[in-house]
């Protein structure tokens, strides 16, 4: 409010968003995947699972959950690329649930050569390592690769929308017996504060703050690099990418239909400058989740609308500017749609 009264033709805004994100496909047949693990006899371990590694540590994730299932160090513990020889019938990796599926897939084959070499380990002692566990079940023609599988249970997915819901004791709709649509939820909060010039329609993103519930994170490095890409993602969605198309407000392009915008030379994505000056990410302590591998959570998408909360600082600050230079419009609905783009600002 200071700044905002010391300046007629910069003001600033702050917005705080919360966000809810449920984890599951709801496509109930698609909640399941699968993984193939190799253990070889100098102690190193091979993993082929179902998902796709895009960048996001899906990759890193796996071996990090063999890593630990084994008592090994993550460099022994390698990925093969994902093939249909290996690893049959894949679904989509998307949905944010890919290392719920396939950290618990590998677990899970983790856990059937472990059963096999208890064995081994009682022979050789608890001292003994994977590569001398390893070695000593060859000799002994015990088998060395499984297969594992997951499937989220029947409890925690699978919406039936055919099913009428049912009627709590004050006559209001029971949801729950048309099933469960999501294993669990990811939710948090952002604050984001921003600057707007009023003669030019340009913003900055001044800081923003985030908190996620990420459960009990198998690697924070990777979880906070998704929140910030996804973070700015969402800003950039909900300020600066207008899609342009040939209709009724822009007559001006021709044909009617036609996407003006379809590169990034009028379609513009966020860039460095576009990402908050000050950007603090944490992730809240002391969270489980009992339903996941290794009480994690998911992390791709939810993060994602939080993004949202510079595009409504950017209309709090609008507010101020009308408040400022239009007194008896001070209280007046201000209408602002997404993307916040400069020409929209002004």
């Amino acid at each position: 409010a200071a700044f905002n009264a010391a300046h007629r033709w910069r003001k600033r805004g702050v917005a705080m968003l919360p966000t809810k994100f449920g984890i599951n496909f709801t496509a109930k047949f698609m909640n399941q995947g699968g993984a193939l693990v190799h253990v070889y006899t100098d102690g190193t371990v091979l993993i082929t699972h179902g998902g796709t590694e895009m960048g996001q540590g899906l990759h890193t994730k796996v071996c990090q959950v063999a890593a630990k299932a084994f008592g090994v160090p993550l460099s022994a513990c390698h990925v093969a690329e994902s093939a249909s020889d290996k690893v049959a019938n894949s679904i989509p990796t998307a949905a944010s649930a890919s290392t719920d599926l396939y950290g618990m897939a590998t677990l899970d084959a983790c856990r059937k050569i472990l059963k096999r070499l208890e064995p081994v380990r009682n022979k050789l002692g608890p001292g003994a390592s994977l590569a001398e566990l390893a070695l000593t079940a060859w000799l002994d023609r015990i088998d060395l690769s499984a297969h594992g599988f997951f499937s989220i249970s029947d409890e925690r997915c699978g919406f039936d929308w055919a099913i009428q819901p049912g009627k709590h004791a004050d006559g209001t709709p029971d949801q729950t017996t048309r099933g469960h649509p999501f294993n669990y939820f990811t939710q948090g909060c952002a604050v984001a504060e921003v600057e707007v010039d009023v003669l030019t329609g340009d913003h900055a993103v001044l800081r923003a703050d985030v908190l996620l519930d990420l459960g009990s994170s198998i690697n924070p490095a990777l979880d906070v690099g998704q929140i910030e890409g996804a973070f700015v993602q969402g800003a950039g969605w909900t300020t600066t990418e207008e899609l342009i198309w040939g209709d009724e407000q822009h007559p001006w392009v021709r044909p009617q239909g036609k996407l003006l915008n379809s590169g990034p030379g009028g379609y513009k994505l966020p860039a460095f400058n576009d990402a908050p000056r000050t950007f603090n990410v944490r992730l809240l302590s002391g969270a489980d989740n009992p339903v996941a591998v290794h009480s994690s959570k998911a992390v791709g998408e939810p993060p994602f609308f939080l993004g949202a909360s510079v595009f409504f600082a950017v209309r709090n600050a609008v507010r101020a500017a009308r408040a400022s230079h239009f007194p008896d419009a001070a209280d007046a609905h201000l209408e602002m749609y997404s993307p916040a783009t400069s020409e929209r600002i002004r």
